[in-house]
């Protein structure tokens, strides 16, 4: 039933391996190495590649791996029992030799591994035909409860009982209710009660008027209409009309100067101030009380000293805790928040620590050291060579951006057309979003301001940017299709498509991007998001990326190649979107937006990132 079983060390060095097919399982091994083990993504022991699914076991004591290979159409239900059980069979079997670094000894591990996967597989067929378990009392919703809270008390039922009579009479008589004969409420009577005693609570505006006689208001004067004065005196009709004559292309714009050449060559990294002090820290190593200073501090210093022994779960069990509250306090989705401090736990448990090492410290540095290697791209993304690249085919080099509404789409665009001016590229703007009222106007007002502060003169008489529009209600992948040749022909170096925002769940729009990006095959796919979402910043992206995967009819779609952060300087200190977001789809943020102007474009500093999260 499994296709593969290996044991090798973090190293890259086999000690052992089991191979039942003649399949080659290196691709899917790299994989599982690249993706998940490299990129600290080993919260969950699980990963699907091709048409395998892989589970795998950290050693971290001895700094092995173990991995089972099996197709994923197939549900063995004791693969995770064979990993614990194998693992510790080969613990025990070679502690000596892996303590003593033996890693290029002959392993004769085949008899026992055998012996381990029947006792499994049989244990599988049992635990296949037993009935379900109920839930016990602990799991139950009802253990949580206290005790107090479910112990009724004598007299509670009739207490309650004179109370709502006593309320209930009250309120009859302040609405003047007369009770029947036989001296019980009737339900009529009753029901009369009940809404006087809504309306009192309400603040009823029918007992107000009741009690306070109203007085008369002033007759309400209506809207006057405006006097226009055509005498001269004011402001008259032809000067009020800006745009009769006046066409918006022919006026001129001041442009301020001093953005020019402050984005030439690279963009420079983001400075992240984080002014509040780490909270990640041991409780017993700060002293609540002032007096024995000195003693307490000599004694702080071993408490929360583990020894040279192996970190358990139970030792890192509080620190993670309180770690995962202070990632989500940072904007973290809480979702990536637990699989981060289960990554971190997986790697750490059975770990030597040194003599003077605390919990507190290896949890807090594992898990920076995790978040930097998150946050540092796969591969490198340079727009400018692959456009210098692009150029020498003598193709334009594409840049499609998508997001939802309102993220800042075309202002993020304008920031990044600005840059690639300043770097002598010449710029064509794909205005693509034919449904928001306004959207190829605004675009029109960016390149008029581009163009201000590169103007013609400058480039040997070369308008910098260019806008192509064919107004609202048309095909967007049509306009883009059109964009790209027209940009071919007219030699321009890069081509800027604006897409309309949508929402990740309207899938009639998300076919119509999915159809953009397949019949366009853009250079990049960026994905713009807000640094001010946490959890929403996770479902936009992973649901994008799922779009251009389901709606692409294709079998290697274009899937996202990076991430636009925008309104990072609203956030303070709190930048955990960043972490979701890159921990989501493993690509990197090609872009930060830090303000309203075209300068205020930074790439991603990844230490700064995990400085400002860990304080």
């Amino acid at each position: 039933m499994l296709d593969l079983f290996t044991i090798f060390s973090k190293g890259g060095i086999v000690l052992w391996c089991f191979q039942s097919t003649s399949q080659i399982f290196t691709p899917s091994v790299n994989a599982l190495i690249k993706s998940v083990i490299l990129q600290e993504r080993s919260g969950s022991n699980s990963f699907d590649h091709n048409s395998l699914t892989l589970k795998y076991k950290l050693d971290n004591e001895f700094e092995l791996v173990f991995v089972v290979a099996y197709q994923k159409i197939l549900q063995l239900s004791y693969i995770d029992k064979f990993l614990d059980d194998i693992h510790l069979e080969f613990r025990d079997k070679y502690k000596d030799d892996l303590q003593n670094r033996r890693h290029f000894m002959d392993f004769n591990f085949q008899s026992k591994f055998k012996s381990v996967l029947n006792h499994c597989e049989e244990w599988g067929k049992t635990q296949a035909l037993l009935p379900k378990q109920m839930r016990t009392f602990e799991e139950s919703f009802k253990s949580k409860k206290t005790v107090a809270s479910m112990i009724e008390r004598r007299g509670d039922d009739k207490d309650n009982k004179k109370k709502v009579q006593k309320v209930v009479e009250d309120k009859v008589k302040k609405e003047s209710v007369k009770p029947s004969t036989n001296g019980d409420l009737t339900s009529e009577e009753i029901m009369m009660a009940n809404r006087a005693k809504l309306a009192q609570k309400m603040g009823s505006p029918n007992q107000k008027k009741s009690k306070q006689p109203k007085s008369p208001k002033p007759a309400k004067e209506g809207k006057k209409p405006r006097v226009w004065d055509l005498g001269g005196t004011s402001k008259d009709l032809p000067e009020l009309e800006r745009t009769k004559d006046k066409p918006l292309e022919n006026q001129e714009i001041s442009a301020d100067v001093t953005m020019v050449g402050r984005m030439v060559g690279g963009i420079k990294d983001l400075e992240v101030e984080s002014d509040s002090g780490s909270d990640i820290e041991e409780e017993e190593d700060q002293p609540k009380e002032k007096k024995n200073v000195k003693a307490k501090g000599v004694f702080s210093l071993f408490r929360g000293l583990v020894g040279s022994k192996n970190i358990s779960r139970e030792d890192m069990e509080p620190v993670l805790e309180k770690l995962k509250d202070h990632l989500i306090g940072k904007n973290v989705a809480s979702d990536i928040a637990s699989k981060l401090c289960e990554s971190v736990a997986v790697k750490l448990e059975g770990k030597v620590v040194g003599t003077f090492e605390s919990v507190a410290n290896t949890v807090k540095n594992t898990m920076t050291q995790s978040l930097v290697q998150i946050l540092s791209p796969t591969r490198r993304v340079d727009i400018l060579r692959d456009a210098v690249e692009a150029k020498r085919y003598g193709r334009p080099f594409t840049m499609a951006f998508c997001g939802v509404n309102g993220v800042g789409k075309s202002t993020n665009l304008a920031k990044i057309c600005f840059w690639l001016i300043e770097n002598d590229f010449r710029v064509l703007i794909a205005a693509c979003d034919t449904f928001r009222a306004g959207a190829v106007e605004q675009l029109r007002t960016h390149m008029r301001h581009l163009n201000a502060l590169h103007p013609p003169e400058k480039h040997n008489g070369r308008h910098m940017v260019q806008l192509y529009e064919k107004g609202y209600g048309k095909d967007a992948a049509g306009i883009a299709m059109e964009a790209i040749g027209y940009a071919k022909e007219s030699k321009i170096d890069i081509v800027l498509i604006d897409t309309a925002g949508r929402m990740q769940d309207n899938e009639p729009l998300m076919r119509a991007l999915a159809k953009l990006i397949k019949v366009n095959e853009p250079d990049l796919v960026l994905f713009v998001g807000e640094a001010l979402v946490g959890n929403e910043a996770v479902d936009q992206l992973s649901k994008f990326n799922q779009a251009l995967a389901d709606y692409s009819s294709s079998t290697n779609p274009h899937l996202i190649d990076g991430i636009v952060l925008t309104k990072f300087d609203t956030i303070d200190d709190k930048v955990g979107a960043a972490i979701s977001m890159t921990y989501m789809t493993g690509q990197p943020i090609v872009f930060v937006g830090t303000g309203q102007t075209y300068t205020d474009l930074k790439s991603l500093n990844a230490k700064a990132v995990v400085h400002a999260l860990m304080k």
